[in-house]
């Protein structure tokens, strides 16, 4: 068992820096933590992405660490919060999913029209986004980054991609409106970012 002054110190090698120590960190504690996870995402890979992406938030967030009291807590904190913004994505496009499922099977011409319109609406809103606005929607959708991906990319912080993301879904969700495209909320985030 790991001792809490042996993670505070290793919290500390990494707030400045220490990649050996980081992946100390990170060698210690996934053996602990995959059980747990792997049970509530019942996969594999899933499970693995969570994980990474918690100790890319825990690099990402060096800077709190000394301030951390409690590490394996605080990294604890970290996987579930993951894990459970995983399961909500997952529930929302399971919902979609059954919605659309309740459609009829064939579909008309007017709806394939209807859907090319759609899609001609989405890619004009998006070529008047702002040029950083436009490459962070780009690196999303197209490119199927994620926020911290994206911050990494662009020197940005992660609560920026963030921001600029909701500012183009909504800039994206007013154009549709306006050319008489109305979807739910929910739907139109899967259709835009796939999540």
């Amino acid at each position: 068992m790991q001792s809490a002054v042996h993670d505070k110190e290793l919290f500390r090698l990494v707030a400045e820096g220490d990649e050996a120590a980081f992946r100390r960190l990170f060698h210690a504690y996934v053996p602990k933590l995959l059980p747990a996870v792997q049970h509530l995402t019942k996969n594999a890979a899933v499970t693995e992405d969570i994980l990474q992406e918690a100790f890319l938030k825990v690099w990402l967030s060096r800077d709190k660490l000394p301030e951390v009291e409690h590490p394996r807590a605080w990294l604890t904190k970290i996987v579930y919060h993951q894990c459970f913004s995983y399961l909500r994505r997952q529930a929302v496009h399971d919902k979609a999913l059954h919605v659309i499922g309740e459609q009829p099977e064939a579909t008309s011409m007017e709806d394939d029209l209807a859907f090319n319109r759609l899609l001609r609406t989405v890619a004009e809103a998006v070529q008047a986004l702002p040029p950083q606005a436009k490459k962070i929607y780009l690196l999303s959708r197209e490119g199927n980054l994620k926020i911290p991906e994206i911050a990494a990319q662009l020197g940005l912080s992660p609560n920026t991609v963030k921001n600029s993301l909701v500012r183009s879904l909504q800039a994206i969700r007013e154009q549709l409106a306006e050319a008489g495209h109305v979807l739910p909320l929910a739907v139109l985030w899967l259709f835009l970012f796939g999540e």
